[in-house]
């Protein structure tokens, strides 16, 4: 919504918006330094300018007084993916890259490829790409580069808000329970990409992960092209000759070695997905090795904020247990025999409830120290529903790893400050703004005795 915002301000329209209490970093300050301040709560009076259209966010609902004021005033609305689909994408070959993980990563290396390339695509990534400086750019490019969720669109569309991106290629890479507010198993969404997978035109493109159990149900379609990526040797298009390491990865597809400065095996997927993708479009191997090698990667993941008496703090958006476990599996080859701790804060509508009760535990033990934060607005959960944070610790530590369940970040802070050793890689993953716990740590760190 914010990338959003930014481009249409460039386009010349005036630009207001509301969030709940307070905009966190990367995006605070991305709005900050592009003179958009929004308002902190939500208010009648933030729309008494009755403007020409309000764009309602998903994460909103009847009951707030803006969509209230809305509706009472019969002011234009509608959600942020109708929005791009009439306003932007059509009449644009639109290329769609979904799946339960790696899309932010993959969609920004999409687009940089077709940037590197002189293609001048617009975009739309739920995240800043170095390499851009910004989510979203719209352009008179034919190509329009799209990362696709699988959440729905809005209190009064409640299909996944890929649907309305006219896809002409489409990549999935992956696909496993997620967002258990909206969908109540994984058929429901296999559902969800089914209906996605039926929209693509018949000169378009399917490429689909083809090591994904979940996702070959889905593949077996008439209507247009399907090709599977992926490791194994049943794939059209394969990435065999892996190399691992600290400062990147290297894979072949066919006699064609590619390059890329992102660790571990699931940026391996990611990147050989944009290089089907971006041949498919007729851009050269030259081209996107070009593209790979100066990529820069993306803010919030992995990012490496600091490092203070040999102790380096990292920041990753990771709030899946695959994704925690995939990055940690990432750190060991980055940062290969150094202490490895995962701080966590449960806080998406998934990870706060109970369905990955067990899952968590297979993915935080892959660190040597683990610290839980509390469990975000458990109380507006029913109890049955509810991940059980004591029961999460008493696993954990049945695997011999240290674990703690700490309820603030001040706690938090004094327990690693307290524990951490020269050499040691503190991960904290969220997908919230944790209270800025990784300037804190890093300053703490610097102020204290020094690590042993």
């Amino acid at each position: 919504m914010a990338s959003v915002a930014v481009a249409l301000k460039e386009r010349g329209c005036e630009v207001t918006g509301s969030d709940q209490d307070v905009i966190y970093p990367p995006m605070s300050a991305f709005l900050e330094a592009r003179g958009i301040k929004p308002f902190a709560g939500y208010a009648e009076s933030n729309l008494a300018h009755h403007p020409d259209l309000v764009v309602i966010g998903n994460a909103l609902s009847r009951g707030n007084p803006e969509i209230e004021f809305v509706l009472d005033h019969k002011l234009r609305y509608c959600s942020l993916p109708e929005l791009l689909k009439e306003g932007f994408i059509r009449g644009k070959r639109s290329l769609v890259v979904t799946g339960t993980h790696g899309k932010t990563t993959t969609t920004s290396l999409l687009t940089w490829v077709f940037e590197s390339a002189g293609l001048n695509p617009s975009f739309l990534i739920g995240g800043i790409p170095s390499n851009l400086g910004q989510g979203a750019r719209f352009t008179d490019s034919p190509w329009f580069i799209l990362e696709g969720d699988e959440y729905d669109t809005a209190f009064f569309d409640k299909r996944s808000k890929f649907v309305h991106y006219l896809p002409e290629v489409a990549i999935i890479n992956n696909l496993e329970m997620d967002h258990a507010d909206i969908f109540g198993s994984l058929a429901d969404i296999q559902l969800a990409f089914r209906r996605f997978i039926n929209l693509i035109p018949r000169n378009g493109l399917l490429l689909a992960n083809g090591d994904e159990p979940n996702l070959a149900p889905l593949l077996g379609v008439k209507h247009c092209p399907v090709k599977r990526f992926g490791l194994n040797e049943a794939n059209d298009i394969r990435a065999v000759g892996l190399q691992l390491r600290p400062a990147g990865s290297e894979f072949q597809i066919a006699n064609h070695k590619y390059e890329i400065p992102l660790i571990g095996e699931l940026n391996v997927r990611n990147a050989l997905a944009v290089a089907a993708c971006a041949r498919h479009c007729g851009v050269t191997d030259v081209q996107i090795q070009t593209a790979f090698s100066s990529f820069r990667g993306v803010e919030r993941r992995m990012t490496v904020r600091g490092e203070v008496h040999g102790v380096a703090v990292v920041d990753d958006f990771g709030h899946h247990p695959t994704a925690i476990r995939e990055t940690l599996r990432a750190l060991r080859v980055k940062f290969p025999g150094r202490r490895v701790w995962a701080i966590f804060e449960p806080r998406s509508n998934t990870t706060r409830r109970n369905v990955f009760q067990t899952e968590l535990v297979d993915a935080l033990e892959r660190a040597d120290v683990i610290v839980v934060a509390e469990v975000a607005r458990l109380e507006q959960l029913p109890p049955q529903e509810r991940l059980n944070p004591e029961k999460l610790m008493q696993d954990l530590r049945l695997t011999g790893k240290p674990a703690a369940y700490l309820p603030t970040v001040e706690a938090i802070l004094d327990h690693v400050v307290a524990g951490a050793r020269r050499g040691d890689v503190i991960c904290v993953f969220s997908n919230g703004g944790f209270g800025n716990i990784h300037q804190r740590l890093l300053k703490q760190l610097e102020t204290a005795d020094g690590c042993s």
